[in-house]
């Protein structure tokens, strides 16, 4: 018996097959309400100063920063063709020849900046502080972004190298092999597998559930733990990114990197596939841009800590929550409207 777990046939891309609506598009859903209602938590719990309106404003804005800044890093890096130069509509116009391609490609680095982006502008806008709504948002993006790996796993997509371990998964569009290379057959000898074919489909790492998992799940855990226990306003998105990069870093040893791209930085070169072998000092895009997070969240960090007004967490009273526009107009009129009955 074959030491592997074929990709179920149960699960389509289609949340109902022939429509175009796909699960991937649903976790996308799913990831942005998870972190709303995870950061919307985080707010009633400090009674932090923000008004409803300025939440969901504040939200639509770093959705919007992250889907620009996701598409446009993905197309310029990992895209760097004249595709999207000759016809630039296409990086935000999903379709061609009357056929709707989608929005094929999003960067997560680009929609961690585009989002970062968004959010400075929003708080200098608002008055808001800057470090403390994101070190809310550093508590509550990886538990939604589990959902977009999950997302990537229903698709089929984004799998990991080639491996014997026993919970190795053949997914139905990789990329066959042919079974004469000897590292290939070594694969199947400890696999068990067997072919009557010229080419074989081997099994590979699930790593879009790996980084669910710890790039989601647990660097999540972590934050949370540390929200109401960091050492200072801003330590938790400093937090974030270095461990966001970190991990991810680790785990593109286990993935595939991008067929069309392969190591960017190769200090020692490698005859085998990059399907196959992952040499420590060859680096892949991903963690060229998970190395500038870490440095990044580790210069934040550092200047965060040198304010002045660092106190480790803050809990507002209710003088504290300065009324809407809004909320004053519908006082006064409930108010105009009382006067009027007593009289």
């Amino acid at each position: 018996m074959p030491l592997a777990v074929n990709f179920p046939s149960w699960i389509k891309p289609e949340v109902i097959p022939g429509l175009w609506i796909r699960w991937y598009a649903v976790m996308y859903i799913l990831s942005f309400a998870t972190a709303f209602l995870v950061y919307r938590r985080q707010v009633k719990e400090r009674k932090f100063p923000i008004s409803q309106d300025d939440l969901s404003n504040l939200f639509f804005c770093g959705i919007m920063g992250l889907l620009i800044g996701a598409r446009i890093f993905s197309t310029v890096i990992y895209y760097p063709d004249r595709t999207y130069l000759l016809k630039p509509w296409l990086i935000f116009w999903p379709f061609e020849n009357g056929q709707f391609t989608g929005l094929q490609g999003m960067s997560y680095h680009g929609g961690a900046i585009g989002c970062l982006l968004a959010v400075i502008i929003f708080s200098r806008i608002k008055k808001l502080n800057l470090r403390e709504i994101s070190d809310m948002f550093g508590a509550s993006i990886p538990l939604g972004f589990t959902f977009g790996r999950i997302g990537n796993f229903i698709n089929a997509e984004l799998y990991g190298r080639v491996t014997s371990a026993p919970w190795g998964m053949i997914f139905p569009d990789a990329k066959e092999y042919p079974v004469t290379e000897s590292w290939v057959q070594s694969i199947m000898e400890k696999t068990g597998m067997t072919t009557h074919g010229l080419l074989v489909n081997l099994p590979r790492h699930p790593s879009q559930l790996y980084e669910a998992l710890f790039e989601g799940i647990v660097l999540w855990a972590i934050i949370w733990f540390l929200r109401n226990r960091k050492p200072f306003k801003g330590f938790l998105l400093g937090l974030y990114f270095a461990g966001y990069g970190f991990i991810r870093f680790i785990i593109e040893y286990f993935r595939e990197p991008d067929s069309h791209l392969g190591y960017r930085i190769e200090f020692i070169k490698s005859t085998l596939p990059p399907a196959y072998s992952h040499p420590p000092f060859s680096f892949s895009t991903g963690q060229i841009l998970c190395f500038l997070m870490i440095i990044f969240g580790i210069v934040w960090i550092f200047v965060c800590s040198k304010f002045p007004d660092r106190e480790v967490i803050r809990f507002y009273d209710e003088a504290d929550l300065k009324p809407t526009e809004k909320e004053v107009s519908a006082k006064k009129n409930k108010q105009r409207n009382l006067r009027k009955k007593l009289k």
